[in-house]
């Protein structure tokens, strides 16, 4: 089997998957088997991909090229096939978080018949934006993940929902609308979207409009990133959406914007001129987001505004440029995804359990000791307690800082420093105060584990133990990132798509 066919597989499956389960709206039980089958292999898939690109480099996949290069190409690489792999896992595992809430709250949960496709939909989307091998076809794997994601926060249509939902719908389209000028311009400056053409064909451009170009780039990922100051979205837009679309959400989407700008700053700009640009945002997303997660008093929100704190760590690396930076920022991308989905998960069973996630009104959690250690785990993790992958992917983002030693690099370093102990503070906060202070007299719900569907734990609990995972697994996932990131500095992606094409 030549294995280049398998790349488009993580899209075209979860599409074929989609409209079946829609074929199936009478019969939201085979919808639920059609989609936890179809996320369970494509997470088979894409570890033999990721496996693959490991070993061989770069596997590449033209699909209706001419001769001039003109026409689609996959690529999965090692970031990218990394990508896919952890995308495939958190989906296949939170899609059966669902199931059995949509059953027990009949009308105020959200519609079977409607998530199954629409989450399939957001999948192949994802995967379509981590695979592909220019700009234009990025663009339509934003714009598919970005249509399922209109559906999927706006579920049940209250009132709360269609409030926030409109704001990220329109963000998103502003976005959206940029990032197709900025392909027109781009196009019509080179001739090509190719991120394996674009790069010598840029270096002949006037250095001013290579400026431009980067510039819109980077706003254009920075606000699908949220980064600051293109952030103030989110913290008003995930909280209010069913907990297992939020948890996607918060894992998924938002990296798939960094891993845009680590594509554009890596393959496009390697030589950039806005280094200590993208260190001031990293320093003042990262400040800034968790200083507005220590003012929340509901989980959710407070949970956002880490959110937006920790795609600094990510773009520190990025913006340190070396190859310590970028495996840094690699492998803390892996910890965010599988840690963030872990604990909103873990923060809907806590809604679930306690009637609210407002710190006013919850308490004596503690007497469901299994969700207090599901909280704790992941919660000490994104503290970046030792020696959880928390602590070691700050670690590596640090001395990629101290390496460079310049006086922005160590106030990165200070930042860095400042938002894990801030981040810690408000994770265990929570704790505190949700599972040790005394039960709000106003709420009556009534603590109890046998208020948690058995496939509510079962998913909860695997999620946080792929986080534990992630820490026994530091070490290769770790030589993996500094492959990962040695392929990208050599240009081994410009070569596999020129050497593949026909």
């Amino acid at each position: 089997m030549d294995l280049a066919n398998l790349v488009p597989v993580p899209v075209l499956l979860p599409l074929l998957a989609a409209g079946i389960t829609l074929a199936l709206a009478r019969y939201p039980a085979w919808q639920r088997v059609v989609s936890a089958s179809t996320l369970a292999i494509n997470a088979v898939l894409a570890l033999v991909l990721c496996l693959a690109a490991d070993a061989l480099g770069p596997i590449v996949l033209w699909v209706g090229a001419w001769p001039d290069g003109t026409g689609i190409v996959l690529v999965a690489d090692r970031l990218s096939a990394l990508m896919v792999l952890v995308s495939s896992v958190v989906t296949a595992l939170v899609v059966i978080f669902p199931s059995r809430r949509d059953i027990a709250d009949g009308a105020d949960g959200a519609p079977v018949s409607v998530f199954h496709p629409t989450f399939l939909v957001l999948t192949a989307g994802v995967s379509n934006a981590f695979l592909a091998g220019d700009l234009f076809n990025l663009f339509v794997g934003f714009e598919t993940l970005l249509f399922a994601s209109y559906v999927l926060i706006m579920l049940g249509a209250t009132k709360e929902r269609v409030r926030a939902g409109s704001t990220y719908v329109v963000v998103s389209v502003v976005s959206s609308t940029l990032f197709l000028l900025t392909i027109s311009i781009v196009y019509g400056a080179t001739g090509t979207v190719s991120f394996a053409q674009l790069p010598e064909r840029l270096a002949a451009l006037d250095p001013g409009l290579q400026l431009v170009i980067q510039l819109l780039l980077l706003v254009v990922f920075g606000i699908k990133a949220a980064v600051f100051p293109l952030q103030a979205w989110l913290p008003d837009s995930y909280p209010t959406a069913p907990a297992s679309v939020t948890a996607v959400f918060a894992g998924l989407l938002t990296k798939v914007g960094v891993f845009a700008i680590i594509r554009v700053q890596t393959l496009l700009f390697p030589e950039s001129p806005l280094s200590d640009l993208l260190l001031v945002a990293a320093i003042l997303t990262m400040l800034l987001g968790i200083l507005g997660a220590l003012a929340q008093g509901e989980i959710k929100r407070l949970l956002s505004f880490t959110l937006v704190s920790h795609i600094g760590y990510m773009l520190l690396g990025v913006a340190l440029g070396t190859a310590a930076g970028l495996s840094g920022a690699i492998f803390y991308i892996v910890h965010h995804i599988l840690v963030q989905t872990a604990l909103f998960i873990v923060v809907g069973l806590i809604e679930r359990v306690g009637g609210s996630t407002s710190l006013a009104r919850l308490g004596g959690l503690a007497s469901v000791p299994l969700l207090a250690v599901l909280y704790l785990v992941p919660a000490l993790n994104l503290g970046g307690i030792p020696p959880f992958s928390g602590f070691l992917g700050k670690v590596a983002l640090i001395d990629g800082a101290l390496e460079i030693g310049s006086p922005l690099a160590m106030i990165a370093v200070v930042a860095g420093v400042a938002t894990s102990l801030l981040t810690l503070i408000a994770v265990i906060r929570v704790w505190q105060r949700a599972f040790w202070q005394d039960q709000a007299p106003d709420n009556e719900r009534v603590l109890s584990v046998r208020v948690l569907p058995r496939i509510w734990i079962l998913a909860a609990s695997a999620l946080v133990a792929v986080t534990v995972a992630l820490t026994v697994l530091a070490g290769p996932l770790t030589a993996y990132a500094e492959r990962a990131a040695a392929d990208i500095r050599a240009g081994a992606y410009q070569a596999a798509v020129e050497e593949a094409q026909p």
